[in-house]
């Protein structure tokens, strides 16, 4: 039975976050992992600070399925199925020793995996003490005033053939990466309630939503769904890259990418169980993760009283909404999702003036039976003057704006974007300020000496005309007269 437990498909970092999660439990303000490479002889282990285990207590902890999941449990309390200690080592090595200081003094049991395969009988031999490679740790421990120490050795999960110590560093990594956003609730603020370090230094917390960004251009105010204590629903929609430092951009992105990250975040008791799913909500097969929706990212908080409901299984890596409340998941994630998809389409920028004035886009998606196409904006400033002006070249210049209507790339549009993880460059980004400077001339021009407009009003329709509402101060800086020269020009 324990062998086929190995199987249940925890990673190194998920296996160290349900240990961690035994730690909380025990009310542990403390957690230390120490990696310790020495080839097949290497070793992980994981010491907290928390209240430790008399000797029944630990007695129960190493037995397996000592817990009813049915049972009411106490309200911090991140465990369920009394297995995670348990099939979370046995993930990772054949040797786990336990070993504890509380009311009873030091304590310590291990399962040894090879001392049960070697067995004659069926018996379920938890053994007393540490194996003699770890003697003289848990001595050292038992100095301690209180707290629990797990040792994994004989790593045969991790340390495999061709294992060496570089990849032993890049686990490292990943652990820390994993742990900084699962508990990053426990590890935030001033005073956290948790301190994790590896090999002594402290994680860092990893924050899914860039709370107080000044950046960010939405997020919306809790919600709970009509008669569903303890569910709460926060939306967030981050900031587009060109609004973010180099920096922040690699760190926002996540352990597994923006594209992976998007989606609801899944939290019981602060600790993060779901990191950037779509719940399986949608229409038909649901929504897929795609690059147009990659800002999005909803917390959700649920309460340990709806693990079953809400589906939590073993590894505490997957969650399904109760059939009730999946319409109002969905209808939130669907305002989020289309949020996400602007901002990511606009470069972070709405089409609005700094004043919150409606900007006349020069694009506009129509909807029709046949699905979607794309059209011209004939009042936009820039194509109106044409139009205007073409007197009897008006039949070709429409014929020519219906060529490019009918023939935008969109395919090629899609695939670059999804190659290169970024929306084409438009609206002059990455342009001199003399370029878009040029094109203001010819408009403004047109509309003061053609037109009959004043400067102001001039300015201030260009204002209102996409992509100039986001070059307030080259269009400022257009004069109130013309030269001789600008007039021939």
């Amino acid at each position: 039975m324990i062998e086929a437990l190995r199987g249940l498909g925890y990673s190194t970092a998920t296996a160290l976050a349900d240990i961690i999660d035994n730690s909380i439990a025990a009310n542990a303000t403390s957690v230390d992992l120490t990696f310790v490479w020495n080839g097949r002889q290497s070793s992980v282990r994981i010491q907290d600070d928390g209240h430790g285990m008399t000797a029944a207590e630990l007695d129960s902890a190493m037995r397996l399925g000592e817990k009813n999941p049915l049972d009411r449990r106490a309200e911090n309390d991140l465990g369920r199925f009394g297995l995670g200690l348990k099939t979370a080592s046995f993930s990772q090595c054949r040797r786990l020793t336990v070993a504890t200081v509380g009311a009873d003094g030091l304590q310590c049991l291990r399962w040894d995996l090879d001392v049960l395969a070697a067995s004659r009988d069926d018996g379920w031999r938890l053994l007393e003490g540490p194996d003699d490679s770890a003697a003289a740790l848990v001595s050292d421990f038992g100095t301690h005033g209180k707290g629990t120490l797990v040792l994994w050795e004989v790593l045969d999960r991790i340390v495999t053939d061709g294992f060496k110590e570089q990849d032993f560093l890049n686990l490292i990594d990943q652990v820390e990466r994993h742990l900084a956003m699962v508990f990053h609730r426990y590890l935030e603020g001033p005073r956290p309630l948790l301190r994790l370090r590896i090999g002594g230094k402290a994680i860092a917390p990893w924050d899914p939503f860039l709370n107080g960004h000044p950046a960010k251009p939405w997020h919306s105010p809790p919600a709970s769904p009509p008669g569903m204590r303890g569910v709460e629903v926060e939306c967030h929609v981050l900031p587009h890259k060109d609004r973010l430092s180099a920096k922040e951009y690699e760190s926002a992105q996540g352990p597994d990418g923006w594209t992976a990250q998007q989606g609801f975040y899944v939290y019981r008791n602060r600790r993060l169980l779901v990191a950037g799913s779509w719940l399986g909500l949608g229409q038909g097969r649901g929504w897929t993760k795609d690059e147009a929706h990659r800002l999005a990212r909803i917390r959700l908080d649920i309460p340990n009283s709806a693990d079953e409901a809400w589906k939590i299984d073993i590894r505490k890596s997957t969650a399904r909404p109760p059939v009730e409340i999946r319409a109002w998941l969905a209808k939130l994630a669907d305002d989020t999702r289309a949020r996400a998809r602007r901002a990511f389409a606009m470069r972070g920028q709405t089409p609005r003036t700094r004043n919150g004035e409606e900007v006349s886009q020069v694009w506009h998606s129509q909807q029709f039976s046949g699905g979607m196409r794309y059209r011209i904006d004939q009042t936009h400033p820039a194509v109106r003057a044409v139009l205007d002006d073409a007197k009897g070249l008006a039949p070709q210049v429409l014929a020519m704006l219906r060529v490019i209507e009918e023939t935008v790339p969109v395919q090629r549009i899609w695939i670059d974007t999804a190659e290169q993880r970024e929306t084409p460059r438009t609206g002059f980004a990455g342009e001199p300020p003399a370029a878009v400077m040029d094109v203001l001339k010819v408009m403004y021009r047109n509309m003061v000496r053609f037109k009959g407009m004043s400067p102001a009003v001039a300015r201030s329709k260009l204002l209102l005309a996409e992509p100039f509402q986001n070059y307030p101060e080259l269009v400022a800086s257009l004069p109130d007269d013309f030269t001789e020269q600008e007039a021939k020009q």
